[in-house]
């Protein structure tokens, strides 16, 4: 009896912090929900490319919940769902010679790709809403987005957007990942 109110109780417990508002929701909650793999790939990148590691992850998490194997229905592919195309032009401009589109499954070198491109795009636009829109929509919408003075145009790129940021920060909170 008294292992059935344990569990019970345990229970309780667990469903009263799964329904607590967000900001209330403790660090260990978080990691369970949010979890990080690849952390030492991921600094490593990060320092590399003068990155946010809890960038690299938020996006990596948006993008495949770090599975890398993730394929979508674009064709982008692994950790940081990057187009074949895309991954190609950077492997010519960081010194690559030779490219295979299955080497993208390989966690660092999608890491270190997907790091190499999120640097270009904060570069180009200098803000991280816009590289984190050209990431998600494409550099050309951005780029006439800008050209026409309009705003980020597609709601599926704002939520994007929105969700980055706030994974962002469940990563430096939960994570440490600073």
């Amino acid at each position: 009896m008294r292992r059935i109110l344990f569990f019970a109780f345990a229970g309780l417990v667990l469903a009263g912090a799964l329904v607590s508002a967000e900001d209330d929701r403790p660090d260990w909650y978080e990691r369970l929900r949010y979890p990080l793999e690849y952390t030492e790939i991921i600094r490593g990148h990060a320092q590399n490319y003068d990155l946010e590691p809890a960038l690299i992850a938020a996006v990596i998490y948006q993008e495949s919940r770090f599975r890398p194997d993730a394929r979508s229905s674009s064709g982008a592919i692994g950790l940081m769902q990057l187009l074949p195309e895309t991954a190609k032009g950077i492997a010519l401009r960081t010194g690559g010679n030779r490219f295979e589109v299955d080497d993208l499954y390989e966690p660092e070198l999608n890491i270190r790709y997907g790091s190499w491109y999120l640097r270009h795009l904060l570069d180009k636009y200098r803000d991280e809403r816009n590289a984190l829109a050209a990431y998600n929509a494409g550099q050309a919408n951005v780029d006439t987005w800008r050209r026409e003075g309009r705003g980020i145009v597609f709601e599926e790129t704002r939520d994007y957007i929105r969700h980055v940021t706030e994974l962002k920060r469940v990563y430096v909170e939960a994570h440490d990942l600073e």
